[in-house]
């Protein structure tokens, strides 16, 4: 079985964790001022996500089996949930900012996943 979890996010009380489970964690560049009335929003490089991932690579003690660059709309909306929103909306009438970010995708250290994908 393969479920994913969001790093970070909290997870429904009925969902048993186990270490076969898919994991991704998302690099997004930080926002640095909210957009206003004719003001786009202010953002990091994409640089800046990539070395957090950099970072987090070294330090993580996990299998990594993918890294992806996603482009999504509107992610740092007030109206959305960021990366983990599975229903991120855009509109013909209003504006739509794209953003992309990185996801990797791992197990933890102590799951093969050849055997993992066994399940």
């Amino acid at each position: 079985m393969l479920s994913a979890k969001r790093q970070n996010l909290s997870v429904a009380p009925d969902l048993v964790r186990d270490s076969s489970m898919l994991n991704y964690k998302d690099f997004v560049p930080k926002e640095i001022s909210a957009s206003g009335f004719l003001r786009p929003g202010e953002y990091e490089d994409f640089d800046q996500a990539v070395m957090a991932a950099n970072d987090w690579l070294k330090e993580a003690d996990v299998k990594l089996l993918k890294i992806e660059t996603v482009v999504l709309p509107n992610i740092h909306s007030r109206w959305e949930e960021g990366t983990g929103d599975a229903a991120i909306r855009t509109s013909g009438d209003s504006p739509s900012q794209w953003h992309q970010f990185l996801r990797c995708w791992y197990y933890e250290s102590n799951t093969d996943p050849e055997e993992a994908n066994a399940k």
